[in-house]
This record gives C-alpha cells, structure tokens and sequence, in this order.
C-alpha cells in the first residue's frame, strides 16, 4: 500500500505485521544528522516492531540541503496520513507513536513540541487531522538546539543552516507541557556521537511537566547502535520497549 508520493518518490513506506496482535503503530524516523537516512533505524525497526505485532512505516523525510520546516512537514504528514488510513490497516489512530533514532530522535521531539502553524502546511484535507503523537520512542537523540556545549551541531547546521536563532526558540526542552506525549528514551552514558546529557535535559522536562517517561542509560556504547543485537547489555532496550507499548497501548 502506498500512502505517499512525493516528486516520485515514496515517502512513507509500510510494513505491516504478519502476525498483527495489536491495533497500535509506529510512525519511525531514521537517523543520520539530517544528512542522509540510517536504514538499520528505519526498516531495522519497523522488522523488529512486525515481530511484535505491531505495524510500522517509515518516514523518509526530507533531509539536507533541504531545511527547516521541511523535515517537520514530511514529519506531520506522515503522521496524519497513519491516522487517515487507520480504517484501512486496523489501526488506532490513538496508539500510534513517533519512533526516532539520533537525528530522527530530534525530529520526534519537534514534532511532540512544536505545535504552531509552519509556513507551506499542507492545504488538503489532511490538516484537519491531528499530527501529535500518542507516544515518543527516542534512541539516543538529539534534542537540545539552544545548548551549544551539548546539541550535535552538524545535526543542527543541516536542519538550520545558519539560523541559529530559530534553532534555539524552538528547541524541545523549552516546550514541553502536560499535553506532550508519553515518552521511551535510551542512550548510553558514554556515547561519543551524540551527549547523552540530551537525553537527560528531555527526560527532566518531561518529568517536571507532569508527562509519564522511561528513561534507561546504559553505562557503554558506541552511536548509532540501532537494535543493538551484539550487545546483550544495551540489547535490553528492546525488551523495556516492549513492555513500555505494552502497558501503554494495551487497554
């Protein structure tokens, strides 16, 4: 099923789950510092959500030179494209999550934050739908665009080029409310690529608005890890992220 076409090109892709046992999704946004798209944090995710039961697509947004708002527009539509076809693939449209990974992880959080109208927003009928997510699942992301000791600036420069300005209003951690969604978050300690202190700040904004969050840091491990499967330490991620959808999606 093709749900997106954009210049030729599809851009959310679906995987279906053979052995469907629930009637929540993932909306998944790989990483890769707005610069390309990591597919092991893409189709490896969505393979690995099919095993849960779950349905999956992956959003392959716009990434460099294109720039801010694109991203987040091909991040909106995608989630009101799910909710649109949700009569037609037995889905929800109130359990699906945002899932991202570095870069994707940055814009999961805008799109949970970042509510305002965006110039060049899609006229069709499509807007009257909601973009939020019901959840954010978030593997060692990016966050912060105001701290500069901890953001990842390649990240930022590919997302913002040289307005830095509007980078830092819009950072995440500045806008969460009671109304942000639920979150997963996981990084290591240790990660080389991306501070794990990202994580933290979400995770402490989240927690001081009231909004339910998990956060699991492991004390070692290289970026851009993915599913992690030769790690038995950080691997756990996959477990705690099933029993997180589990208890959240499961009524």
């Amino acid at each position: 099923m093709k749900l997106w076409d954009h210049e030729n090109e599809e851009r959310l892709v679906y995987y279906p789950a053979k052995n469907k046992k629930s009637d929540a999704a993932a909306v998944i946004f790989p990483g890769g510092a707005y610069a390309f798209l990591a597919d092991h944090e893409g189709r490896g995710y969505a393979e690995f959500l099919n095993g849960l039961g779950y349905d999956a697509f992956v959003c392959l947004y716009r990434v460099a030179p294109h720039r801010f708002p694109l991203p987040l527009l091909d991040a909106r539509r995608a989630m009101r494209l799910v909710r649109a076809n949700a009569g037609k693939t037995g889905i929800d449209p109130q359990k699906i999550a945002a899932m991202g990974s570095s870069a994707g992880g940055s814009l999961v959080t805008l799109l949970s934050t970042c509510l305002d109208p965006l110039p060049g927003e899609d006229q069709d009928g499509l807007r009257a739908l909601p973009f939020l997510p019901d959840a954010q699942i978030l593997c060692y992301p990016v966050v912060t665009l105001k701290d500069d000791a901890v953001t990842h600036t390649d990240s930022r420069f590919n997302l913002f080029k040289d307005d830095l300005a509007a980078a830092r209003v819009l950072s995440p951690e500045l806008h969460v409310t009671a109304q942000t969604p639920p979150a997963f978050l996981w990084h290591t300690a240790d990660d080389p690529g991306v501070s794990v202190f990202n994580t933290l700040l979400y995770a402490s904004a989240l927690h001081t608005a009231g909004v339910g969050v998990e956060c699991h840091i492991f004390p070692h491990g290289d970026h851009g890890l993915g599913l992690a499967e030769g790690d038995p330490v950080v691997g756990a991620w996959r477990e705690l992220l099933a029993r997180f959808l589990y208890r959240l999606f499961s009524r």
